[in-house]
C-alpha cells in the first residue's frame, strides 16, 4: 500500500509535487518488480483531484480526469506511469476524495478550522468560501484502503467517497453550533487559488458494488461525529500546549 506524496495542494514547491509523487512512486514500482517474490496486489493512492472543475457530479471513474493544479496533474502522471508496470504487477488505483479526521496537519482545511474554534480564536483567514466538498472520515478511508488491497481488481481504479457534499459554509455554521463559539471570518486573498475546484463529490458505486460481492459494508460516520473527535483531539492539543 503507497500512500506517501506530497498532498497538500498549496505547497509551495510546484517541482516536488512531480518528485514526490511521480518519480517517488516510479522508484517504488522498480523496487518491487525486482523483489524474489512480488506482492499479490499493489494499492496506489491517486486522488480525486485529477477530475478538477467538472459539471458532472457526482463523479465516477469514466469521467475524463483534467486536474487544474499541480498536485491533480502529479497524480494523474503517476496513475499514467503505473500503467506501464501492469503486466509485471497487480495494481490497483485508488482516487479518494476529501477525507480527514484527528491528527491532520493543520495546513489542512478541516484541522484549521478545528483548532480555531476549540480555541475559541476570534477570527479566521479563509481563501474561497464558496466551495463544496465531501469531507469523509479518515477511518472510512482506511477501511476502503484495506479492503480494496484484499479483493480490489488489478488495473481497475476505484474513487473512495460517500456521495455526500458539504459546503463550507455548512462547515463552519455546525463547528459554530458545536462549540458555542463564532469567530470573524476573513478572506485572505492570498489564501484564493485561482485554480480552485469548486465542487468535488464522487460517485461510490463502484466500490459499494465490490464490496458487496464480499459481504462488506463501510461505516461512514456523519460529518458531525468527525468533526467531534476533531473538537476533542484540539481542546488537548490547546491544553497541552497551555501546561
Amino acid at each position: 500500500m503507497h500512500l506517501a506524496a506530497i498532498s497538500f495542494v498549496g505547497h509551495e514547491n510546484d517541482a516536488a509535487f512531480y518528485a514526490v509523487n511521480v518519480v517517488g512512486t516510479t522508484n517504488l514500482l522498480d523496487a518491487l518488480v525486482q523483489l524474489p517474490e512480488r506482492p499479490d496486489r499493489v494499492l496506489l493512492a491517486s486522488s480525486a483531484n485529477i477530475y478538477g472543475n467538472t459539471a458532472r457530479s457526482p463523479i465516477d471513474e469514466n469521467q475524463p480526469p483534467a486536474p487544474v493544479n499541480h498536485y491533480g496533474m502529479s497524480k494523474l502522471a503517476m496513475e499514467y506511469m503505473a500503467r506501464t508496470y501492469r503486466d509485471r504487477l497487480n495494481l490497483v488505483i485508488t482516487r479518494p476524495f476529501n477525507y480527514t479526521g484527528p491528527g491532520q496537519d493543520a495546513n489542512f482545511l478541516i484541522p484549521k478550522l478545528a483548532m480555531h474554534f476549540a480555541a475559541h480564536a476570534p477570527s479566521i483567514a479563509l481563501g474561497n468560501l464558496d466551495v463544496e466538498r465531501e469531507f469523509n472520515d479518515v477511518q472510512m478511508v482506511c477501511d476502503a484502503y484495506l479492503l480494496l488491497l484484499a479483493h480490489g481488481e488489478p488495473g481497475e481504479a476505484y474513487n473512495i467517497c460517500s456521495g455526500r457534499p458539504y459546503a463550507l459554509r455548512y462547515v463552519i455554521e455546525t463547528l459554530a453550533r458545536m462549540t458555542s463559539h463564532s469567530p470573524r471570518i476573513e478572506v485572505n486573498p492570498a489564501f484564493v487559488r485561482a485554480n480552485e475546484v469548486h465542487r468535488l463529490c464522487g460517485n461510490p458505486n463502484k466500490l459499494r458494488v465490490l464490496l458487496a460481492k464480499q459481504g462488506a459494508v463501510l461505516t461512514e460516520p456523519a460529518l458531525e461525529e468527525t468533526l467531534a473527535r476533531m473538537l476533542l483531539a484540539a481542546k488537548g492539543r490547546t491544553a497541552a500546549s497551555i501546561n
